[in-house]
């Protein structure tokens, strides 16, 4: 068979028989166009994860240019210091006592304008795109009318992160966007610092660790980035969540009649089907990985939907199965996990949990509010390469 080509038309209509060609017969193959090593089995990526040999120096061409620099770059003490100051926003006492009473409102709010006298609605534009973006300018306490600009830089910054053949109208754009979105928020930013409220921007203006606080450059790359990867990864996680059940109703109906499985089938959905199918890396020496040697400060593409598809890891990996035994559900959403979907290790995600929160509200209100949910056309089809998901997602519903 014909090394296969991640940037083929073929990979982009399927990409799950590849990644086992991958896993197969290439598990460490260089790909010229991208000038990356690729990697696609569940050890390799779980090692190139949590092996201090590599870094996310690979961050500095790939962020830096629209975000600015982020915490996904910084290592050791430094690394150390920005996760303590975010940690108690998305993994503590605030995100329980602030944020799930904004969380469980937008998607309430969205579920209300479902049209009561047609009974469909296209999930992805009407619910799964509009929820993460709402959440999050509400979490930072900014104005709910610009949340159509939030929308246009975050898919924006999402083309300009998956911009794998680097055209350049989608760099200039995502450039363009790094402007905008800096004037917009270190206006806002100097304002919270002089009037903080009990938003979480306030409390980013304001933490401090030994002495340390963040800088306004830090806290508004910090703002992009939360845009970037809060709204695009949880509105595709939700979809395909939706999607997997409705394919699977015998799962479904388990959910529905048993609300603690909703954990169970989105981390399932995670490994089965992962909002983001890549990330990159970079080792700061040589490395011995599956099939050879990825040499010092090489680029190296870790395919997390080829890994969450390894049989040497998952029985029956191609199979969505909520009852799965294989994934911890105490680890499932922390940097321990045994599924890659959110990293591992020390840059794991830190909104994990904040994921988890949203997803899990906004699956119950949903399954409260609609019944027999079914696709109106067919299962549809998931697009992308770096991030992947339907466009649409015409459901229909009784009430």
């Amino acid at each position: 068979m014909e090394t296969p080509d991640i940037l083929s038309p073929e990979f982009a209509a399927n990409p799950y028989p590849v990644y086992q060609e991958f896993r197969d017969n290439h598990p460490l193959l260089f790909h010229e166009g991208m000038n990356s090593y690729i990697i696609s089995r569940y050890e390799d990526v779980e090692k190139a994860f949590k092996d201090k040999v590599f870094s996310s120096r690979n961050y500095d061409w790939q962020l830096e240019p629209v975000h600015g620099r982020t915490i996904l770059q910084m290592e050791g003490t430094e690394h150390s210091r920005h996760r303590n100051l975010l940690n108690p926003a998305f993994r503590g006492r605030d995100l329980f006592e602030k944020f799930v009473p904004v969380i469980e409102k937008n998607a309430q709010d969205l579920i209300d304008k479902f049209p009561r006298d047609k009974n469909e609605i296209d999930f992805v534009s009407q619910f799964a795109t509009i929820f993460p973006i709402g959440v999050i300018v509400d979490m930072l306490g900014l104005p709910k009318s610009d949340l159509p600009k939030f929308h246009g830089w975050y898919t924006s910054i999402m083309a300009f992160l998956s911009n794998l053949t680097q055209d350049p109208a989608v760099t200039e754009a995502g450039l363009k966007t790094k402007v905008e979105f800096e004037e917009y928020m270190l206006k806002i930013i100097q304002e919270r610092r002089e009037n903080p409220g009990s938003d979480l921007l306030s409390t980013l203006c304001n933490a401090e660790i030994d002495g340390v606080r963040m800088t306004d450059q830090e806290i508004k790359a910090f703002c992009s980035l939360l845009l970037t990867a809060g709204g695009e990864t949880t509105d595709k996680a939700l979809t395909l969540l939706f999607k997997n059940l409705i394919a699977h109703p015998e799962q479904m109906e388990a959910v529905r009649n048993d609300r603690t499985l909703i954990d169970k089938a989105f981390a399932e959905t995670l490994r089965f089907a992962p909002p983001v199918h890549m990330i990159m890396r970079q080792p700061i020496e040589d490395v011995e990985m599956s099939g050879g040697t990825i040499p010092a400060n090489a680029t190296v593409t870790c395919l997390i939907g080829a890994a969450n598809r390894d049989e040497r890891q998952y029985e029956q990996a191609d199979k969505f199965d909520i009852f799965r035994s294989e994934i911890d559900q105490k680890k499932a959403f922390t940097g321990a996990a045994n599924h890659t979907a959110f990293a591992l290790g020390r840059h794991f995600c830190v909104g994990s949990l904040l994921a988890k929160v949203e997803v899990n509200m906004a699956t119950n209100l949903i399954l409260d509010n609609l019944k027999n949910i079914q696709f109106k056309d067919g299962s549809p089809q998931e697009v992308g390469v770096f991030t992947r998901a339907p466009q649409e997602m015409w459901i229909t519903y009784d009430q």
